[in-house]
């Protein structure tokens, strides 16, 4: 890997460049609220290669999200389960828009 290939990973969003105490810094957390919401299956960081936890910066946004919910006053377990229904009904939507484009595509077009 070139030194120009590790710059352009930093725009990637699935990009593990967050340590988990950078991490909980940026989010205004702890570690322990990172850990919780890995427990919890919301988000996996990935692993370095001496086991420490890396987040990306999608991650970042799931968990900051989890923050929000709890900061409200929901119980962790619950805002990890909301924010996975809410992505949940966020895919089913977008395919259900793709359905109705290519359903409206495929009728023909009436003789005037």
């Amino acid at each position: 890997m070139t030194a120009d290939d590790s710059y352009d990973r930093l725009d990637d969003d699935d990009y593990p460049a967050y340590t988990m105490g950078r991490a909980a810094d940026m989010l205004g957390t702890t570690q322990g609220f990172l850990r919780a919401i890995g427990e919890a299956r919301l988000i996996t960081p990935l692993r370095s290669e001496g086991g420490h936890r890396r987040y990306s910066r999608y991650q970042l946004r799931i968990a900051a999200r989890a923050r929000e919910l709890v900061d409200q006053g929901t119980p962790i377990e619950a805002a990890c389960r909301i924010i996975i229904l809410e992505d949940q009904l966020e895919e089913a939507q977008r395919i259900n828009a793709e359905y109705r484009r290519a359903a409206e595509s495929a009728i023909p077009a009436a003789p005037a």
